[in-house]
């Protein structure tokens, strides 16, 4: 066998200095499941869901941390890892209120279990990630439930005093890819494992809720949850994936350009997410990108135009509205000079928008007193 080379699955693939078993399988489209690992952090192994049988291995390597060596045979659906994989789906699903994966009863109605669970959620639904959920995905594949083992019952009470998310740690399942996305992708170090054992914990700063902590709520950690332990607050069970359709658009609010996924339904806004493997962003975004978006439905949004006579606002037409405004613009222009005005933008529109701006500023009033709401 050539030296940079392995098996897997019996496919003869090139390796790369230092690229782990998953990386290669990756780059050359073989799926092998993950629950702990996040692109861009250091790998952990935590989980055990990537692990993979390696011929003449005393047991299954997990792949996202054992390093590629030349001549390595490898599978990743043998008896052996499926087995294994199963193992691990069922211990998860019985620790906590992981009620997607739990069959009906006889009569076809919700179990004792499933109906504790919604009244703990406050919510005749199951778990408000239901279709969204990477272990829901897995124990389909792999036909399992969580009905294996005794169910775990929830040691902490679910947050909910935040501003923007939900922390709901009976269904944490502890893989850490909140706490790296905190720590190692965004660098705010708001956020780490606390306690041992069975009463591990991610836990804020001393263990406080995250709106006393040194979070700012930039929701990384929601992004990067593969279950339903961490969700945005408003969007929580308002609407399904199959309910959305999506729209890729760009971030107003500053010049970085961040790349927004829209999940929109009945022509309204439900919730934003970064675009994965988008630049500038890859996917980040700061409080404002990702939860600054409940003014486009807000009630006290002005639909049309108003013109103020003796002290009151009433309703006009967009014409006479229009026609006012460059009739008063042009009259204290030609009083007084351009710079007897200046202009104002928002973040909340487009940049394309705040580009016209500029330009009728200094093309038609004949000034430079332009400014962004983004340095105020």
């Amino acid at each position: 066998m050539d030296e940079n080379t392995i098996l897997i699955n019996g496919n003869r693939l090139t390796i790369q200095p230092e690229e782990t078993i998953l990386e290669v399988a990756r780059r050359n489209g073989i799926d092998i499941p993950t629950l702990c690992h996040l692109k861009g952090a250091i790998a952990t192994g935590a989980c055990r869901i990537c692990v993979v049988e390696v011929e003449k291995a005393r047991s299954l390597m997990p792949a996202c941390t054992t390093p590629a060596q030349p001549g390595m045979v490898v599978h990743t659906e043998s008896p052996e890892v499926v087995s294994s994989r199963r193992m691990t789906l069922e211990l998860l699903l019985s620790s906590g209120n992981h009620n997607c994966a739990v069959r009906k009863s006889d009569t076809g109605s919700f179990t004792a279990f499933q109906l504790e669970v919604q009244k703990y959620d406050n919510a005749d639904e199951l778990c408000p990630v239901w279709g969204d959920c990477e272990l829901q995905d897995l124990a389909y594949r792999y036909q399992v439930s969580g009905e294996a083992f005794e169910s775990t019952p929830p040691k902490y009470p679910m947050e909910t005093v935040n501003p923007f998310i939900v922390r709901d740690f009976s269904r944490c399942i502890l893989c850490g890819r909140c706490v790296q996305a905190c720590n190692d992708i965004q660098v705010n170090n708001a956020i780490s494992f606390g306690y041992r054992g069975s009463e591990a914990k991610i836990v804020a700063g001393g263990d406080r809720a995250l709106k006393d902590s040194d979070c700012v709520f930039c929701g990384e950690c929601i992004q990067a949850c593969p279950v339903g332990a961490l969700v945005e607050k408003d969007a929580r069970y308002a609407c399904r994936p199959w309910e959305t359709r999506k729209v890729r658009t760009t971030c107003s609010y500053c010049g970085v350009g961040c790349q927004l996924t829209l999940h929109v339904k009945d022509n309204k806004v439900m919730k934003v997410t970064g675009t994965e493997d988008a630049l500038p962003n890859n996917g980040s975004l700061c409080v404002k990108g990702r939860f600054g978006y409940s003014f486009i439905h807000s009630p006290e949004r002005l639909s049309t135009p108003m013109i103020k006579e003796n002290g009151a606002f009433r309703e006009a037409g967009w014409e006479e509205a229009l026609n006012l405004v460059a009739k008063r613009f042009t009259e204290i222009r030609d009083a007084h000079g351009g710079d007897a005005m200046g202009v104002l933008t928002s973040a909340r529109v487009t940049n394309e928008d705040n580009y016209v701006a500029q330009k009728f500023t200094r093309g038609v009033l004949k000034t430079n007193n332009i400014d962004h709401c983004a340095r105020l």
